[in-house]
């Protein structure tokens, strides 16, 4: 059976008071361990970790979007009408994208979407599945007002994510309250439903604020925290609160916030647990980090004791750093969405992604291997990067690695490994 049959969202209580909610698995429990993380260099990556002790493979992505345009190729679409300057019609982003590159025959089948994406779960074969999920799953007709763009995923299509055996969804962005509070939970109730875990959304701030958590039988255990940030266009009033649904909204990158995420680590995270801070930030386009983005990814793996900082929200992959043996993804781009044939901002190829497979070691969370995958979106599905976009990826992540100390290595099967150090 798959993990996701086995993952369930860990209901920790209010972190800034140290507690646990009513109902938390005792498994989640516990205080935290291990203590100040080492630093140290790798001429290379180890292809297993150290001996007598096992490792653990993430699959981990940017932007998966399955809502308008691709919501409608699927078999139980939503109605179309959407409330956009140019577009009334989540069909008009069908019709660009048959424009751009052919027809696409409807309704496709429910794993149509992840083309090729689905061969490499295969082979690689990761223990965890996380992907941000850029989209409510809802049939609800209260859009947001005055939010312009409106990402909604029929509910019935929800076997669009379980034929990927996706794990767990971030819900922490700027998408996820399109269609209002009932929209969102029924987001949570559907995918809950698929059992599937969330995080970075809930009914309360509390279950909001609570770790998606995946067991891993016989290696153990992957946290999941998730954060969305105003600049990401996550509205301030879309926080969750005490009786309100909403995101897990991060004030700010201070030290202070830092704080409140360690507290929320220590109350879930026990001896050989790997926590993946999973951040919404930053704008759609540019590589730049800024400063206090970096900063704040350092002092989550230093202070909170987080393993990898998944960061997204970027519609192109940014630079990727390894801090003290720890992974930080600034920006993963965006895996799947319906912006084909839309025109702008050619220069950063933002129909080209990756697949990210960093394999860490499960008792240390240090990593040990990092494989990536080059993808391209074309017809409205994941499909492998052809020769030309291989080559564009590997000059790219190369150039923007060079002030984090990685590069990549183009492979004979078109894969990357990642070098540091």
């Amino acid at each position: 059976m798959h993990l996701n049959r086995r993952c369930f969202l860990a209901q920790a209580g209010s972190a800034l008071l140290g507690g646990l909610a009513a109902g938390v698995p005792r498994a989640v429990q516990g205080a935290a361990q291990g203590g100040e993380t080492q630093s140290g260099k790798m001429s290379q990556p180890l292809e297993r970790s150290s001996a007598g002790s096992r490792s653990i493979t993430l699959f981990l992505c940017g932007d998966v979007m399955t809502g308008r345009g691709i919501d409608q190729i699927l078999p139980h679409p939503n109605k179309p009408h959407i409330f956009e300057p140019y577009m009334r019609s989540a069909l008009g982003y069908v019709e660009l994208a048959e424009q751009a590159t052919g027809p696409i025959g409807k309704p496709v089948d429910f794993a149509y979407i992840w083309g090729d994406a689905l061969a490499e779960f295969e082979r690689v074969r990761p223990d965890a599945r996380i992907i941000n999920l850029e989209t409510a799953v809802t049939a609800a007709e209260d859009a947001w007002p005055g939010k312009g763009i409106n990402y909604r995923m029929h509910p019935a299509n929800i076997p669009c994510l379980t034929a990927a055996k996706i794990d767990c969804c971030v819900l922490a962005n700027n998408h996820v309250l399109d269609w209002g509070r009932g929209g969102l939970l029924e987001t949570l109730d559907t995918l809950r439903g698929a059992r599937i875990a969330t995080a970075g959304a809930g009914r309360v701030d509390t279950e909001a604020a609570a770790p998606a958590l995946m067991e891993l039988p016989g290696t153990g255990r992957v946290l999941v925290f998730a954060f969305g940030t105003e600049s990401s266009g996550v509205p301030r009033n879309w926080a969750a609160g005490k009786h309100r649904p909403g995101v897990n909204f991060l004030d700010d990158l201070s030290a202070q916030a830092v704080d409140a995420i360690t507290r929320q680590v220590r109350v879930a995270k026990r001896a050989g647990d790997l926590v993946v801070a999973s951040i919404h930030w930053g704008g759609n386009w540019g590589f730049a980090i800024p400063e206090e983005r970096r900063d704040f990814a350092h002092r989550l793996i230093d202070v909170a004791g987080v393993d990898i900082v998944h960061g997204h929200s970027s519609h192109h992959p940014q630079g990727i750093e390894i801090y003290r043996d720890k992974p930080i993804l600034y920006g993963c781009g965006d895996l799947l969405n319906d912006y084909e044939g839309i025109s702008g901002h050619q220069a950063y190829r933002g129909e080209l992604a990756l697949m990210y497979f960093p394999t860490l070691d499960a008792a240390t969370g240090k990593l040990s291997r990092f494989v990536m995958t080059p993808t391209q979106t074309r017809h409205l599905r994941v499909n492998r990067a052809p020769e030309e976009a291989v080559n564009w990826l590997h000059g790219t992540l190369n150039r923007e690695g060079q002030k984090f100390g990685t590069r990549v290595e183009r492979r004979p099967d078109n894969t990357f490994l990642l070098r540091w150090g």
